[in-house]
């Protein structure tokens, strides 16, 4: 209860509060009480991606838009003259609240769901990890289509930066506490993400919490300036590596007379390998990427050092 009434204040606290600086750390510390409500139900799969991406990567990302609306003296606070547009909004969300509200009245009284159908099917599926299993075998397309919304939304952001390579410096030079913080998290970073990607297989982890992990120690790197991370060229093959092994391994299965993404059961598990780790190198290269194209203001090309 006293976890619920926390989150419940913080919520309203980010919402309500006019300083924008404020209202990121709030919603950072948000996303962190987050994950420990997620692992107080048992769900330490969603508690991992909720800590990373939420409280992590999201939070990065919100400070460094807050810098760049700050920058030369601009105003980040809300428009006095945005009356209309907050009535419409509460309007939509108590619309929203009590169709969620309608919706969950309507449960059934009892368990309801697949879990004795996947436990049935958990010896041919390659791994032990039941919410693995269902996300790269029993619904691999699901995952496949994620891979293919993270791609698309790298696409556009680099489309919008068109003047922004991923190879460009950050502006500034990097402290010696950056520094060093690279020298030390980054390679502990790359095995903790090792880690869980392999963890996947029989607990909790898997491709997206080790990508997440790989994509904040990316922007480490290129704060650090530590720079070419990787080459122009790279990108390209990084970028879309996930999508495309999982399409490469559903043609290669199609054309063998089984159907997309039907993996036989004695090569379950190595192919569930194989794509997590293309799909975990595409997830890091991706938020990598997301940060350095959202960096800088739209069209303004970053001096060069080479």
């Amino acid at each position: 209860m006293l976890l619920a009434a926390t989150m419940l204040g913080l919520a309203w606290r980010v919402l309500e509060t006019p300083d924008m600086f404020e209202a990121v750390v709030v919603f950072i510390v948000l996303g962190l009480l987050m994950a420990v409500a997620w692992a107080r139900l048992s769900a330490p799969d969603i508690a991992l991606a909720e800590a990373a991406i939420s409280a992590g990567l999201v939070g990065v990302l919100l400070l460094d838009t807050l810098r760049a609306l700050t920058a030369g003296g601009e105003e980040a606070s809300p428009s006095s003259g945005a009356e209309g547009a907050d009535w419409v909004a509460a309007a939509a969300t108590a619309l929203l609240a009590g169709t969620l509200v309608v919706a969950v009245m309507a449960l059934p009284a009892g368990p309801v769901g697949l879990k004795a159908e996947v436990a049935t099917a958990l010896p041919e599926s390659g791994v032990s990890q039941p919410v693995t299993a269902v996300l790269l075998n029993f619904r691999g397309y699901d995952t496949w289509l994620e891979l293919g919304v993270l791609l698309i939304a790298v696409i556009g952001v680099l489309s919008l930066r068109g003047a922004v390579r991923l190879t460009d410096p950050p502006p500034g030079d990097a402290g010696p506490v950056l520094s060093w913080l690279v020298r030390v998290l980054v390679p502990t970073m790359v095995l903790v993400a090792g880690y869980l990607l392999w963890l996947g297989k029989t607990a909790a982890g898997g491709a997206f919490q080790a990508g997440v992990v790989l994509g904040a120690a990316g922007v480490l790197l290129w704060l650090g300036g530590r720079r070419p991370i990787v080459s122009e060229g790279l990108w390209k093959v990084l970028l879309p590596l996930g999508f495309s092994a999982f399409l490469a391994v559903a043609v290669s299965l199609m054309s063998a007379g089984r159907l997309f993404l039907d993996f036989p059961p004695e090569q379950a598990g190595i192919l569930i390998l194989s794509m997590e780790t293309a799909a975990a190198i595409s997830i890091g290269a991706t938020m990598t990427a997301l940060f350095i194209g959202l960096h800088f203001p739209p069209g303004n090309q970053p001096p060069s050092t080479s």
